[in-house]
């Protein structure tokens, strides 16, 4: 792909051969997922951030079962979260109604679903152990001694990083690539600390700030659906693109069918900003979930994950009754140009654009030369 990959060492750096990285999204990426993006020559990825020790060892296996090419496993590196029972339980009392209304009753009190990466020895010794060929990560960073051994084992690593300090960070770090996740972005908002202004860079924006402010690779994310759109982000400096919201609807992946049909129909013309869901600020479909947390004397919704007990709680009783709108529909601002391809089909699509798109650019230039 030579007329579209100048010299870019981010592809050697990770073994492959298309400037594509299809972005982990936990819950919703799956082995067969990530498998078929690498097969395909891009760099697929997993969303462990959800899971413990055990369930990663066994989703990394699944998934070297499947390809000989690397991927990355990605894990969430948030502050863990502060119990704070009077916030907690004025929240399940504000969504006492909505279960109500699907037969179903909230938990009696919330629980800290999964443990932050950052205080959990077991998964960073399971992914050291492990050895997969890429890690990374989001919310922040581990600490100093997690970064050095994982560099000693080999193991190439990527951080997300949503602002011009947080890309000097990452790169403080002694990352491989920093991931600059654009105001655009399906899913959470990979900003280190959400009690800090959150200056909602747009992924062009802040692409060439990155890329300006670091010599460490970046990888433009945030609103990229299409191979123009990687060709834009390229021709801005970065050296890949990560795609989240154009995987989603992959029959690998393991979305439920109210999301999918969410995400292919008029419902994907929309998106908001919202905490109620899980805690933390992420782009969502707008739903009945997101409109709750908009509504008039909504209370402080509790710390992420421990939120996300409730949502999930919530989503399930609702889905039970047929109600598919509480469900966490994350998709980035492009979302209505998603499509239901495979996805090693997919990557192909996104190939064959990014040679038309770059075509397409140099006759334009020749003709105005």
């Amino acid at each position: 792909m030579n007329n579209v990959r100048p010299a870019n060492r981010l592809l050697d750096i990770l073994g492959i051969d298309k400037p594509i990285i299809q972005a982990p999204m936990a819950g919703v990426s799956t082995p067969a997922l990530a498998a078929a993006v690498s097969n395909a020559g891009a760099l697929g990825s997993l969303g462990l951030g959800a899971m413990n020790a055990d369930g990663a060892r066994n989703t990394i296996d699944a998934t070297r079962a499947l390809t000989d090419r690397p991927f990355n496993v990605n894990v969430f590196c948030h502050a863990p979260a502060q119990a704070n029972p009077q916030i907690e339980q004025q929240w399940l009392a504000w969504l006492k109604p909505h279960f109500a209304r699907h037969g179903a009753t909230p938990p009696g009190r919330l629980r800290e679903i999964y443990t932050s990466f950052v205080v959990d020895d077991a998964m960073q010794q399971a992914l050291l152990d492990a050895r997969p060929a890429v890690v990374s990560f989001h919310f922040g960073l581990p600490s100093a001694d997690v970064v050095d051994a994982y560099r000693r084992a080999g193991i190439k690593l990527l951080a997300s990083a949503t602002s011009v300090d947080e890309v000097r960070r990452v790169a403080a770090a002694g990352v491989d690539a920093v991931v600059v996740q654009g105001f655009e972005a399906g899913g959470h908002r990979g900003i280190f600390d959400t009690a800090a202004r959150d200056d909602q860079l747009g992924t062009f924006a802040l692409t060439r700030l990155a890329v300006s402010s670091t010599d460490v690779p970046v990888i433009a994310a945030g609103g990229i659906m299409d191979g123009a759109g990687i060709v834009a982000a390229l021709a801005l400096g970065a050296q890949a693109a990560q795609l989240g919201t154009a995987f989603v609807c992959c029959p690998e992946t393991a979305i439920d069918d109210g999301y999918r049909r969410a995400l292919l129909g008029p419902d994907a013309a929309h998106t908001t900003l919202t905490r109620a869901i899980s805690g933390r600020p992420a782009r969502s479909l707008v739903n009945a979930f997101t409109a709750l947390g908009e509504a008039s004397g909504c209370p402080a919704v509790p710390d992420y994950p421990t939120a996300y007990d409730a949502g999930k709680a919530l989503h399930t009783a609702a889905k039970a009754g047929g109600e598919w709108g509480y469900g966490a529909q994350w998709a980035g601002q492009a979302a209505r140009l998603s499509r239901a391809l495979p996805a090693a089909e997919l990557v192909a699509a996104l190939d064959a654009e990014m040679r038309r798109a770059v075509g397409s650019l140099t006759a334009h230039l020749s003709a105005r030369s």
